[in-house]
């Protein structure tokens, strides 16, 4: 068993609500909000939400892959958000809310592509998948408040109508996935 950790970072919607999700895995050691994909360096909160930085809010994943695979994390990815929405994930509109991967590794971007590609085949959507896939240019760690925020803010009105529900999504179809902690919740 490896102890070597991978980093993947993915954009599907708010990153609230992609933080809590990953959060959730066992094999996944840390998950951080930030931004990534636009031309601003060092962009803040204020500047992503006005749409022209280019930048997507981002969740960047450190996993083990001898404990979860890249495959698991990006089926979960595509299952806990809508990817055939462009630029948009339900309230949330603006190329900031993209579908998005920014791979670290080519073996990464192969993998992302394939499933994609399959997942598409497979009809389970009723439209094709709009996620981008592209390499990682830079990432950006979000403002202190956005860490944790599902953890430290759940009972908030928006926490409680977006994000648990993807939560229990999760449990539903990953439950043997979570963290022994976690189930017994």
């Amino acid at each position: 068993m490896t102890n070597q950790l991978e980093q993947i970072t993915v954009g599907g919607g708010c990153f609230w609500c992609t933080e809590a999700v990953f959060q959730e895995l066992k094999g996944v050691h840390r998950v951080e909000a930030g931004y990534a994909g636009g031309a601003v360096d060092r962009p803040t909160y204020q500047q992503i939400c006005t749409g022209a930085t280019g930048h997507a809010e981002v969740t960047q994943i450190s996993f083990n892959p001898a404990e979860v695979s890249l495959e698991i994390l990006l089926d979960i990815f595509w299952r806990t958000h809508d990817p055939t929405t462009l630029n948009r994930q339900g309230a949330d509109v603006g190329a900031q809310y993209r579908s998005v991967i920014f791979y670290h590794t080519e073996a990464q971007r192969q993998t992302a592509v394939r499933m994609k590609a399959a997942l598409d085949a497979s009809g389970a959507w009723p439209r094709p998948l709009v996620t981008e896939i592209s390499p990682l240019p830079a990432f950006y760690k979000a403002e202190d408040y956005h860490q944790n925020y599902y953890r430290q803010n759940s009972g908030q009105p928006y926490c409680q109508m977006v994000i648990a529900p993807k939560l229990t999504k999760l449990s539903r179809h990953f439950g043997d996935r979570l963290k022994d902690d976690l189930r017994a919740a």
